[in-house]
């Protein structure tokens, strides 16, 4: 009699769940060690999550499902539950409270903390996709070459980004101006007769980067309104040479490919989602799982919103630290340029167990 009940009153719950698939998983994994630096807690210890329409998650996670997921890191979750969890997906019109069951019923929350053991000092900063002048030959202000991966044979992997430059170690698909390479990932291009090009990462030569940024410091140079992206940018539009010196003394190069559409690709090769992508560390984390942020935008507004990390970035390096995806073009830019908050970060595990990589 008791196991009737209990068979009842799951198939009470899941008719109250309609459109949702929360039956048991019919694959246990590997049950790996947690790393000491995250622990488990309960969805209440996450600041605004009842607050946070998390069918907006949904949908950045849904692009997840579509990626061939690399399982590589320190955090890896089992490729098996995962991809379950992919297949009991929500319907696209599900409700709120519907959505956020299926997260709470699949997955667990663990606050992030750093090596040290604190979950202090985290760092959330902000990225977009920028759309930038560019030419289809090379002119004095389209002075630098954007190349598609080279297809020859030839060595990128490992060596600097100026020998790449000067020795034209790719094919150059457009010349753009070194002030708006400094923060480029994708990008949408206009062109000197006014057509739009889009252009997406195609790989990286997986050299250190050496943000501009950091390297005015170092050189004892302080913008008027500090080291934001939009002072940098000013202050490099007055000091050109500079500009290129600073982009020659960047070791890490960034391929391009042009791209079918408008849509922003990020690492995982499928379309990120404004303000619910994230770029991480991927030598920690392995990407498509999700991530609750819990930190401040740059006008001091509280954000605490699921997001999917689903790219990375040569300077997002480290535990708790993440890039917000705020999206394409001036406003966009307006977002993101300010955004250097600290905060806290959870990363979402599928629930029967802990997958990570021993350590």
């Amino acid at each position: 009699m008791l196991n009737i009940m209990k068979f009842l009153g799951v198939i009470g719950f899941l008719g109250l769940m309609a459109g949702c698939d929360l039956s048991a998983p019919t694959h246990v994994g590997n049950n790996s060690k947690t790393p000491s630096n995250l622990h488990a807690v309960s969805y209440s210890a996450l600041p605004g999550w009842r607050d946070d329409d998390v069918r907006y998650a949904l949908q950045a996670f849904r692009n997840t499902c579509k990626a061939k997921i690399q399982y590589a890191g320190s955090v890896i979750p089992d490729p098996e539950l995962l991809r379950e969890k992919c297949n009991m997906l929500p319907s696209a019109s599900a409700d709120i409270a519907t959505v956020r069951a299926w997260f709470e019923s699949h997955f667990q929350p663990y606050k992030i903390y750093n090596e040290k053991g604190s979950d202090k000092g985290g760092k959330f900063t902000g990225y977009y996709s920028p759309v930038v002048h560019a030419c289809r030959n090379q002119t004095a202000k389209c002075s630098v070459p954007i190349m598609d991966v080279p297809t020859d044979g030839r060595k990128y992997k490992g060596v600097d980004s100026k020998t790449l430059v000067k020795n034209r170690i790719g094919r150059v698909i457009y010349w753009i101006d070194p002030i708006d390479l400094q923060d480029m990932g994708s990008a949408t291009l206009i062109l000197e007769d006014g057509s739009k090009v889009k252009v997406n990462v195609a790989s990286t030569n997986d050299l250190p980067f050496n943000g501009i940024g950091s390297q005015l410091q170092k050189r004892g140079i302080r913008p008027e309104g500090g080291y934001t992206m939009k002072a940098v940018r000013a202050y490099l539009k007055s000091h050109r040479d500079l500009a290129q010196e600073l982009v020659d003394n960047n070791p890490r190069y960034v391929y391009y490919r042009a791209a079918e559409n408008f849509d922003v690709i990020g690492k995982m090769g499928v379309k990120i989602s404004k303000i619910r992508t994230i770029a991480v560390d991927d030598s920690i984390y392995t990407l498509g799982l999700p991530v609750y942020l819990d930190t401040n935008l740059s006008d001091g507004r509280k954000f605490q919103r699921l997001m999917i990390a689903q790219d990375t970035g040569g300077a997002i390096k480290g535990w708790i630290r993440a890039d917000i995806f705020f999206g394409v073009g001036d406003e966009a830019f307006e977002l993101a340029h300010g955004q250097h908050a600290t905060g806290q970060m959870y990363i979402l595990m599928p629930k029967e167990y802990t997958y990570v990589k021993p350590r």
